[in-house]
């Protein structure tokens, strides 16, 4: 039988969610103004830099040589793409939307896991990827998924596609990290995949020349985006994996769309319709029957 969670971990896990749901409010602030690969580069260099000055501080060694390999691989699957898709559909969708969809994450793991690792498929898992892709769709419908949000019908469904193959790209940097990163130190995975990303991503700021000098607002938001979604945030997740184990962790996923949804409201004025509410709570109980079933 487990431990109850203590409530310093439970205050942890709640600013995690209250962070990582933040950061959907961040890219609606931020993307509309630098871009999706600015958006996303600023993200994975400030958080990356803050991860890097604050291991040093505490004499962490990444293992640089012995691990870039892995690091630039992880850092494209698990921050460079996802992170610049959804940047993109911040453009079009609503943060609540976006932090549902990056829910079915799990869904796509166990996929992955099955064809790849041999994770077995029960029937309470399978339920649940039914159950997760009947709340997708409910999502999809144009008349919810745009409320508070920009754009037509047509580039919202663009929009979904994005969040859901950046939901995918995840799932891939989770067996890759469950496949070759067993040696690899958490920390290190942490830090190198933010400056990895950075990297990767540095080529293409070329493509998407800025419009205009960013308000010291915009710049703001962008700061406290990397050094709160890509620095803070790791600690505390890496901290949590440590005292409570991952698979606790990972409850995270099932409040950050409540912490998105509230952040939404109170600070872009977003409103959730009937569909979504219940395609929404459909993914979130899809997402509990896949993680523990």
């Amino acid at each position: 039988m487990q431990a109850a969670i203590r409530t310093v971990d439970g205050v942890r896990l709640a600013v995690l969610a209250a962070i990582w749901g933040a950061s959907f409010i961040f890219i609606r602030v931020v993307a509309p103004v630098l871009g999706p690969v600015w958006t996303t580069e600023g993200r994975v260099l400030i958080g990356g830099l803050a991860l890097a000055a604050w291991f040093a501080f505490t004499g962490f060694d990444a293992h640089w040589r012995r691990h870039w390999r892995f690091y630039v691989l992880i850092g494209a699957f698990s921050s460079a793409l996802p992170f610049w898709l959804f940047s993109s559909a911040g453009l079009h969708l609503a943060a609540w939307l976006m932090a549902i969809l990056n829910a079915t994450a799990p869904m796509f793991g166990l996929i992955l896991g099955a064809i790849f690792t041999g994770e077995r498929l029960t029937g309470a898992r399978i339920a649940g990827l039914v159950l997760g892709a009947t709340g997708v769709a409910l999502l999809a419908v144009p008349a919810e998924a745009g409320a508070g949000a920009h754009g037509g019908s047509a580039a919202e469904a663009w929009a979904v596609a994005a969040c859901l193959v950046a939901s995918l790209s995840y799932a891939v940097g989770g067996v890759l990290v469950k496949r070759y990163g067993s040696s690899v130190p958490s920390r290190g995975a942490a830090v190198g995949a933010q400056l990895s990303a950075a990297l990767l991503l540095a080529p293409f700021l070329a493509f998407e020349p800025l419009a205009s000098v960013p308000s010291p607002l915009i710049l703001a938001n962008l700061l406290a985006f990397g050094i709160l979604a890509s620095g803070v945030a790791f600690i505390l997740y890496f901290r949590l994996m440590s005292d409570i184990g991952p698979t606790r962790a990972l409850s995270v996923t099932f409040l950050i769309p409540l912490f998105a949804a509230l952040w939404g409201v109170v600070f872009l004025g977003e409103s959730l319709g009937a569909s979504a509410i219940a395609g929404g709570a459909l993914v979130l109980a899809g997402t509990v029957m896949v993680t523990r079933g």
